[in-house]
């Protein structure tokens, strides 16, 4: 929802002037902020006195904020900083907060309960309604548009929204990344800057999609400082420094700020509504070197804002989109019109500037303004004409500007703004439903021709029909009807038509009648659909699109418009067999329409994989994942978790034209806040194989012995004056590179004898140790261990390897050697006990082959208290197992003949039983 940053005092309230409101005895108080959020933790001392009233609008079971985000907004809005002595109090800590939790514990909630908040904090008296959250803007006025547009005009609350946390999409974009319900026209949309007044990267920007200026204004929103939800999702993230707070940033840091100094400015006129507010929080923002669809107004003023006697009743004037062609264009004008609340007559000059798309000044004449100045009467209004003359550009696209008043020591910043568009035409859209049924319909239009080239157009519609108005081009056309739009049932209807030029009005009938599903099945009928996916890709159009289902019945599918040539299409589906086996399918083909495909898949075209998995920790479960490859494309297979330890058979698609590749995640004993699984450890089967239909294959993961591994893939290596490793530490017993999370990981590099200095990195090659250019000799040593809840076996690795290096003019691999040991153990990692065995044994690395000079191997049955040397002969050493619930060690050293030598130790490598 926000990015994460680092952590720094909190200078947002004294950037935009509370301090100097708070002396001059404006706080808030007296004022109802809404915080319609994730909840608000009212046992933090910031805000235990703040909470007037709270109520839960989700599924989750209460009020309370386990996600961090309301908490962080509230605070910023009317935290009291009590917990850190005043440092981090909020905007208007006079004000009190009404706690709606519209969003459930995972950060995520949907427009029902959103807007029963915001009725909700109409009825218990909000005169700010703070709402950092959002979703795609989408032309017409959504229901979340509408409430707020409707509780601003019919209550008089003013609704202080995040812009977003898209970006900016850059200077010439007809549409901007404003979300919904930012794009409220009533809405006080609020946008990013940091502590310098500079535009955060990733603040959403303006246009709206009818023409309007958005955001409105901007606030700080990089790096805040403010309460933390004790336990919640975002402080386990981030974590708090201080105690009791979290630093985080985005535009829903930003938007609490203006509610917070909304509120001061209420206190100070409470007879005022959301339009007065807004004006004079819009029109005493502070200007920065941005364009009005950047930063609207500017970065609010709240000490210039307590102080203005005089606003635009007309904060920002909206043009809309002037159509193609614009040789007849009109001149069209709209009023600002000027209130002095003040005692005394008022005169103010007038100016304005403007931008056009590319970001240079607007031709003249574009923008004009009926008068220099203008007087408004004491406790009067005046007004003034502002014409824009769209015929007079030569660039489409969005054109914005401002008007600026001054006199008597205020001014009063205006935004102006309209879209004069390029050459576009209507594409009207005519929905055929299914009988008795009412789809909605989520529609797509990606042009990848012509003026909007990387554009997409997109329309959700319940209605029989929509014109969407789109710049001349060649696009894209899908079209996805449901049902129920938060899930399949019902059946999913997907019509495309991979190219429909655009040089005139254009009509398209997208008949859902006519869609047909895939007729895909596999041999075991009592096999229960998992998943379903097809797909379509145009090398030449460079498109390519993709819709998944349950099963390919509730996938129906339809080609509109002529064929297509350099069409592929591609089919995916999963089936699930009892507790420990599937089947996964993958297909695709050449086509020139995009149809459905009947395959009924015999038992000799399938190939059987049966994966062991192991299980080093009681109690566990995992899942295997697939990846599936064609000449169309690569496809990831759902996995599905299983009990641990245990075999994942897999009934995959056999034969040339398709390639697997396996892996397989460990997971944790508890889930994450989602409810999904964790992975605590992860191991790869290797590159893309083929498996040939009616055979049988079999492989083992995650099973001792855990052991250091090396091969053309994995090693240390030294790039310029830069050491580090790739070197999988705990690669499972056949073999498999992976890993797993460590509690404790230490890795030293050594220099001629002194230490060059040390990290946590498990040679993961993700922090190089800089060493100096000239020829030396070299030890790096790493010391891993993991936790039983991981792993009971291979608690720990020590490991050390000496090489003589110098500054290389590439990465270049650096001799090491390991030796793997093919134990004979169980999935859990026993054996029996005090059994004699023989196992084989391999070098690899540099010492390998012929290249061994030496190589001696340990084995203790104490802890590593005691060592005895076994032989090595002919690839195998001869020892015996541990007794019953006892563990094994093993330690060797190697040294090739160029002198470099290895030397690791394996802790508790496996148990006897």
């Amino acid at each position: 929802m926000d990015a994460i940053r680092k952590a720094s005092d909190d200078k947002s309230g004294p950037q935009i002037g509370a301090p100097t409101a708070w002396k001059a005895g404006y706080t808030g108080k007296g004022v109802k902020i809404a915080v319609l959020d994730t909840g608000v933790d009212y046992h933090h001392p910031d805000l235990k006195h703040q909470v007037i009233a709270s109520k839960n609008f989700t599924d989750s079971p209460d009020a309370d904020d386990h996600y961090g985000h309301g908490t962080h907004a509230a605070s910023i809005a009317a935290g009291t900083g009590a917990q850190s002595g005043g440092k981090y109090t909020g905007v208007a800590p006079g004000a009190k907060i009404l706690n709606g939790k519209v969003l459930g514990d995972d950060g995520s909630g949907d427009d029902s309960a959103i807007i029963a908040g915001m009725d909700w904090a109409a009825e218990q008296g909000a005169d700010i309604v703070n709402l950092s959250l959002g979703g795609t803007d989408y032309p017409g006025i959504d229901p979340l548009e509408a409430e707020v547009d409707k509780l601003s005009e019919e209550r008089g609350i003013l609704f202080a929204v995040a812009s977003g946390n898209e970006g900016d999409l850059g200077p010439n974009s007809s549409t901007g990344t404003v979300g919904s319900p930012g794009s409220a026209p009533d809405a006080l949309t609020v946008g990013a800057v940091d502590g310098k007044d500079r535009i955060a990267d990733f603040s959403s920007t303006g246009p709206v999609y009818d023409g309007s200026v958005k955001p409105d204004v901007t606030a700080p929103g990089v790096d805040i400082t403010a309460a933390a939800a004790p336990g919640s999702v975002i402080d386990q993230e981030v974590g708090e420094k201080p105690a009791g707070y979290l630093t985080i940033s985005g535009t829903s840091m930003a938007a609490p700020h203006v509610a917070g100094a909304a509120a001061i400015l209420k206190q100070e006129h409470p007879d005022w509504g959301y339009a007065q507010l807004k004006a004079v929080l819009m029109g005493s923002a502070k200007a920065g070197g941005y364009t009005p669809y950047q930063q609207g107004a500017g970065r609010i003023a709240v000490d210039k804002a307590i102080k203005e006697t005089v606003f635009a009743e007309q904060p920002s004037l909206a043009y809309g989109v002037q159509r193609w062609p614009h040789t007849d264009d009109s001149p069209v004008t709209k009023h600002l019109t000027y209130r002095n609340t003040g005692t005394a007559d008022l005169t103010l000059k007038l100016s304005s500037t403007s931008v056009d798309p590319d970001g240079k000044k607007a031709p003249a004449g574009f923008f004009t303004l009926g008068a220099g100045s203008v007087t408004v009467p004491a406790g009067g209004t005046a007004s003034v004409g502002v014409t824009v003359h769209t015929k007079l550009g030569a660039a489409t696209g969005p054109y914005a500007g401002y008007v600026v008043a001054t006199g008597g020591g205020q001014t009063v910043r205006s935004t102006m703004g309209v879209q004069r568009e390029p050459q576009s035409y209507n594409v009207t859209l005519k929905y055929r439903n299914r009988p008795g049924q009412t789809s909605t319909h989520l529609t797509s239009l990606t042009a990848f021709e012509g003026l909007g080239s990387g554009d997409e157009y997109d329309s959700q519609t319940s209605n029989d029909t929509v014109t969407m108005r789109v710049p001349k081009g060649t696009y894209v056309l899908d079209s996805v009807s449901l049902k129920d739009v938060t899930s399949d049932a019902g059946g999913i209807d997907w019509l495309s038509r991979p190219s429909l030029k655009v040089d005139k009005d254009v009509s398209v009938t997208i008949d859902l009648n006519t869609t047909k599903a895939s007729d895909i099945t596999v041999p075991d009928a009592s096999a229960t659909p998992v998943a379903a996916g097809i797909g379509y890709e145009s090398a030449s159009l460079s498109t390519d699109f993709s819709v998944y289902a349950t099963s390919f019945a509730d996938l129906r599918i339809a080609h509109l418009g002529p064929a297509v040539h350099g069409l592929s299409e591609t089919w995916t589906g999963q089936w699930e067999q009892g507790a420990s086996a599937e089947y996964d399918v993958l297909t695709g083909a050449d086509v020139t329409t995009f149809k459905p495909l009947t395959k009924h898949y015999k038992a000799s075209e399938l190939a059987t994989i049966k994966a062991n998995l192991g299980s080093p920790a009681p109690n566990r479960t995992g899942a295997v994942t697939l990846s599936g490859e064609t000449e169309y494309g690569i496809t990831l297979i759902e996995p599905i978790t299983q009990r641990l330890p245990g075999t994942r058979t897999l009934h995959v698609s056999g034969g040339n034209s398709v390639a697997w590749a396996l892996s397989f995640d460990q997971y944790g004993p508890k889930p994450d806040e989602f409810g999904y699984p964790v992975g605590v450890a992860h191991y790869i089967d290797g590159d893309m194989r083929i498996y040939q239909g009616g055979r049988t294959y079999t492989t083992t993961f995650d099973n001792a012995m855990f052991a250091p591994m090396l091969n053309s893939d994995y090693g240390l290596y030294r790039e310029g004056n830069a050491i580090s490793g790739l070197v999988p530490l705990v690669a499972d017993g056949d073999g498999h590179a992976g890993s797993s999370d460590f509690s404790s990981v230490r890795t030293t590099l050594y220099r001629n004898g002194r230490k060059i200095g040390a990290n946590t990195d498990p040679l993961f090659g993700e922090k190089p140790f800089t060493v100096p250019s000239a020829k030396a000799s070299y030890r790096l040593t790493t010391t891993v261990k993991r936790s039983p809840d991981v792993a009971r076996v291979s608690l720990r690795i020590d490991a050390a390897w000496t090489f003589t290096s110098k500054k290389t003019s590439d990465a270049t691999y650096l001799p090491a050697s390991v030796l793997r040991i093919a134990a004979h153990t169980d999935l859990t990692g026993h054996a029996p006990a005090r059994r004699k065995v023989t196992a084989p044994v391999t070098v690899q690395g540099s010492a390998a082959g012929r290249n061994l000079k030496a190589l001696a191997v340990y084995v203790s049955y104490d802890g590593g208290k005691h060592w005895t040397k076994t032989a090595v002969s002919h690839g195998h050493i001869t020892y015996k197992n541990p007794a019953k619930r006892k563990a094994i060690s093993f330690r060797y050293t190697i040294t090739d003949k160029k002198g470099n030598t290895s030397a690791v130790t394996i802790h508790d490598a496996y148990f006897g039983k």
